[in-house]
């Protein structure tokens, strides 16, 4: 039996990651701050709670870290933790980059030091890309972070392809363009959306406030994107791997098909300026084609079917309540 320790494992791509590998008969060891405090809201909702095995771990400790990795001995590990809301990172900047660098360097640190083989995921992001030249974004574009959220992130990955260039361990980047499921956070913007809408035909909410509609996003589903982080790690050699569906989409769309499919009156929309970045991307999407071809990864999924499927899932536990 495989072991495998995941961080952010409260997260949606957490949980979904978990599922997926204990299908797959691993023994999970899920990482958390604290043992007390932490949301297992979605694990349970996947029934998968039991399952799996909570530690407690300070990332931005190197001495904890190492002491983690020498008691599970573990094959895979798949970093997921981050300070991860755009929004947030120009309001704690500091913080942000603190942890998104330190958590990676430790981990990758330890598995050097302690010498074993372990199989490392990093979760790397199309925010990384931020002003791009070209489209579509291929594993060779260069990157131009606007935020201070996606320079953290830059970091991170080059710190990763460091190690595995000058250390030789496997270390693998997953670059992910945006995946929406029903287990995607209220804070984010698809979330956002459908409960806002589904408040407003509930009566419990007037109208829908948003930022910039006109900007084009590369969403996909969440658990296909999960089902790519695993097949990076059973390749022979680690490399990096843009995971996206290849179309872009409006926003305004977006908001304007989940208004649609409940029957809502689209002046309900209101634009905010206040609600928009200090420097924004205004159209990114991926070319997935590496993953494709090495990664036998297959992705052929509607974006707006994915919607209705995330409006039906709120809605159902809306009844459930």
């Amino acid at each position: 039996m495989k072991t495998a320790i995941i961080t952010g494992v409260t997260g949606q791509d957490g949980a979904y990651l978990s599922r997926l590998l204990l299908g797959k008969q691993y023994k999970v060891i899920g990482l958390v701050r604290s043992l007390y405090g932490a949301n297992l809201s979605r694990l349970q909702y996947l029934n998968i709670a039991d399952a799996i095995e909570l530690a407690e771990c300070d990332l931005t400790d190197l001495s904890q870290v190492i002491k983690l990795i020498r008691k599970y001995k573990p094959d895979e590990f798949y970093n997921l933790a981050a300070q991860s809301s755009v929004a947030l990172s120009f309001e704690q900047p500091i913080g942000t980059i603190h942890f998104n660098i330190n958590s990676v360097l430790n981990v990758l640190e330890a598995i050097r030091l302690l010498n074993m083989k372990v199989k490392f995921y990093q979760a790397s992001t199309s925010e990384m890309y931020g002003k791009v030249e070209q489209l579509p974004i291929t594993e060779e574009t260069r990157f131009h972070p606007l935020s201070p959220y996606a320079i953290s992130k830059v970091t991170a990955h080059h710190i990763t392809i460091h190690y595995r260039e000058a250390y030789n361990l496997f270390a693998s980047c997953g670059i992910l363009f945006n995946h929406e499921s029903y287990l995607r956070g209220d804070q984010f913007f698809v979330k956002k959306v459908i409960k806002a809408a589904l408040n407003i035909k509930a009566g419990k909410q007037h109208v829908l406030e948003v930022g910039n509609l006109d900007i084009k996003r590369d969403f996909g589903w969440s658990e296909k994107y999960v089902e790519a982080m695993w097949l990076m790690m059973q390749q022979t050699l680690p490399s990096d791997y843009i995971i996206a569906s290849g179309k872009p989409i409006l926003l305004r769309d977006i908001v304007e098909h989940v208004f649609k499919k409940l029957s809502l009156d689209t002046s309900l929309i209101r634009i905010k300026e206040e609600f928009f970045r200090p420097s924004e991307i205004m159209n990114i999407y991926g070319m997935n084609t590496k993953a494709k071809e090495e990664l036998n990864w297959e992705y052929d999924i509607d974006f707006f079917e994915v919607l209705d499927r995330i409006i039906e899932e709120e809605q159902q536990n809306i009844d459930a309540v």
